[in-house]
C-alpha cells in the first residue's frame, strides 16, 4: 500500500518550479501509444490466417469475426470513460495513466495468448475489454489536467494531446507491420510476438508519462495571467457536479453535436479508399488510395491541434459553427467532383472534412470546460465520450449499407456514394441547430448554489 501511495493526487502536487510545458509531453505518451487502435487493422489479414499462413484455411478465423476486436475496444472506451470518469477526476492523473498502462498493455499480452492458441474469445476479452478500458482511462485522464494548467489556451493544450490520439496509428501501422515480418517465418505468422512487443514498449511509454506528470497546486495560475474580470459568453467561472452535467440540456446538446459531427467524418474513414477507386474508376489506383488515407490520417491529427488553438481565438460554438457549415458544403460538393472528374477537388474535401472530424475530438473538452466549469470536466468528458460510440455504429452504417442499396437497385459504384453524401450535409445541418440552442448553463446547477430565499410578508 506504501509504494502504490505514489499513485495519490496529493503526490502528483506539483512542486515549486514545475514547468507546465511537462504536461503535454505527459499525455503525449499516453495519447501516442492508445493511438495504436487506428491502426489495429493492419493485424486483421495476418491474424485471419494463423493456420494457413499464405492463405486462410479451415479452421482460421473469419475477418467479420476479427473485426469484433476493434468493434469492442472502441465500444469499451466510451463504457470506461463514462463509468470510471469521476474516478479519474477524485483520484488524479498518475493514478488513471497507471491503469490505463496496466490495461492497454495487458490486453495485448492476454491477446498474443489468445493468438498462440487460437482462441479468439481471449482476444475479444484482452485487446476488446481490458484494452479497451485502458483506451477510456488513457484519453480522458490527461484531459482535466491540461486544462488546470492552461487556463489561458484549454483549446490548444487539449488539441496537443489528443493530437497524438489521431496521430498513433502512424507510429503504430509500420511498427507493428515490422515486428510481424520481423518474427514471421514459412510456417509462423508473427502476430503473438508483435503483441509482447507492443504490450512492453507501450506499457514503457506510458509509464513515463504517469511518471512525469503533475497537477497544479491550488490557486495556482500562470504568471502574468489572471482570469477576465468579465468571463466571456458560454464561459462560466463555477463548477458543476458531474451527475449535475448530465440533467442539463446543454450537456445532451453538445452530446448530438460531437455525435453529429464525429459520425459524419467516420463514416468516410473506413471507406476512403474504396470510395476514392470507386468514383474515379481506372484514375485512382490502391496505392494512390493508400496515399490518399495516410494523408487524411496526417489531417486528422493536425486538425486537431488547429482548430482546438483556433477555438481559443474565436469561441467554441463558433468553432463548431464552422464544422457544421463548411462540412455541408463539401458533402453536398462530393457528387459534383465525381461528375466532373476533379480528383484534386474530391481530395481537398475530404482533408478539410478529416481535419474537422479530428478537430471536433479536440475542441469538445474546451467546450465542456467552458459550460461546466474545470472541477469535473474530466469525468464529464467521459460521459461525452458516449457519443463517439454512438457515431461508430451510426457513421460505418449509414455508408456501407446505402452503398450496398444503391448497388442493388442499379446504380453504378461511381454514384452510389452520392446519396449518403447528402444525408452526411443533413446531419450537419441537424448539428449546426444543436450547436445554435446551446446556452449558458443555468445557475441552479452551479455547485454551491442555493435558491434564494423569499422574505416573509410582514404587516
Amino acid at each position: 500500500m506504501g509504494v502504490l501511495s505514489i499513485l495519490d493526487r496529493e503526490r502528483t502536487i506539483a512542486g515549486a518550479g514545475y514547468s507546465r510545458w511537462m504536461v503535454p509531453p505527459a499525455a503525449l505518451c499516453i495519447h501516442l501509444c492508445i493511438g495504436q487502435a487506428y491502426a489495429f487493422s493492419v493485424f486483421n489479414l495476418p491474424m485471419s490466417r494463423l493456420i494457413g499462413i499464405n492463405h486462410s484455411a479451415p479452421g482460421d478465423w473469419k475477418l467479420t469475426d476479427i473485426g469484433w476486436i476493434f468493434t469492442l475496444g472502441i465500444f469499451f472506451l466510451g463504457v470506461s470513460a463514462a463509468i470510471l470518469g469521476r474516478w479519474v477526476e477524485d483520484g488524479g492523473p498518475r493514478r488513471a495513466m497507471f491503469a490505463a498502462a496496466l490495461c492497454f498493455s495487458g490486453g495485448f499480452l492476454i491477446s498474443a495468448a489468445g493468438v498462440r492458441v487460437h482462441e479468439i474469445w481471449a482476444i475479444y476479452l484482452g485487446y476488446g475489454l481490458i484494452g479497451g478500458f485502458g483506451l477510456g482511462l488513457g484519453y480522458i485522464s490527461p484531459v482535466s489536467t491540461l486544462i488546470k494548467w492552461f487556463p489561458d489556451r484549454p483549446g490548444m493544450a487539449t488539441g496537443m494531446a489528443i493530437m497524438g490520439f489521431g496521430g498513433g496509428a502512424l507510429i503504430a501501422s509500420p511498427l507493428s507491420v515490422w515486428l510481424m515480418g520481423k518474427f514471421s517465418t514459412p510456417r509462423h505468422v508473427g502476430v503473438a510476438e508483435a503483441f509482447i512487443c507492443l504490450g512492453l514498449i507501450y506499457l514503457c511509454f506510458m509509464l513515463v508519462g504517469a511518471a512525469i506528470v503533475r497537477i497544479p497546486a491550488p490557486g495556482w495560475q500562470p504568471a502574468g495571467w489572471a482570469a477576465p474580470a468579465t468571463p466571456k459568453k458560454l464561459v462560466t467561472t463555477a463548477d458543476v457536479h458531474v451527475y449535475e452535467a448530465l440533467k442539463t440540456p446543454q450537456f445532451w446538446l453538445i452530446w448530438w453535436v460531437l455525435c453529429l459531427n464525429v459520425t459524419a467524418g467516420i463514416g468516410v474513414i473506413g471507406q476512403a479508399s474504396a470510395m476514392s477507386q470507386e468514383m474515379f474508376p481506372g484514375r485512382v489506383t490502391a496505392i494512390a488510395a493508400a496515399g490518399f488515407v495516410g494523408l487524411m490520417s496526417l489531417f486528422n491529427m493536425g486538425g486537431r491541434f488547429f482548430w482546438a488553438s483556433i477555438s481559443d481565438l474565436i469561441g467554441r460554438k463558433n468553432t463548431y459553427f464552422c464544422f457544421f457549415i463548411l462540412g455541408t458544403v463539401l458533402y453536398a460538393l462530393v457528387p459534383t467532383t465525381g461528375a466532373i472528374g476533379s480528383v484534386g477537388l474530391f481530395v481537398l474535401c475530404f482533408l478539410v472534412v478529416i481535419s474537422m472530424y479530428g478537430g471536433g475530438f479536440s475542441t469538445v473538452p474546451a467546450y465542456l470546460k467552458d459550460m461546466f466549469g474545470t472541477r469535473y470536466v474530466g469525468a464529464i468528458h467521459g460521459w461525452l465520450i458516449t457519443a463517439w460510440s454512438a457515431a461508430g455504429v451510426f457513421g460505418p452504417v449509414l455508408v456501407n449499407y446505402i452503398r450496398q442499396y444503391q448497388i442493388d437497385h442499379g446504380v453504378a459504384k461511381a454514384h452510389a456514394y452520392n446519396l449518403t453524401m447528402y444525408i452526411m450535409a443533413g446531419l450537419l445541418v441537424i448539428g449546426f441547430f444543436c450547436n445554435l440552442f446551446i446556452t449558458s448553463v443555468n445557475e441552479r446547477h452551479h455547485m454551491g448554489w442555493s435558491r434564494p430565499r423569499i422574505a416573509p410578508v410582514t404587516e
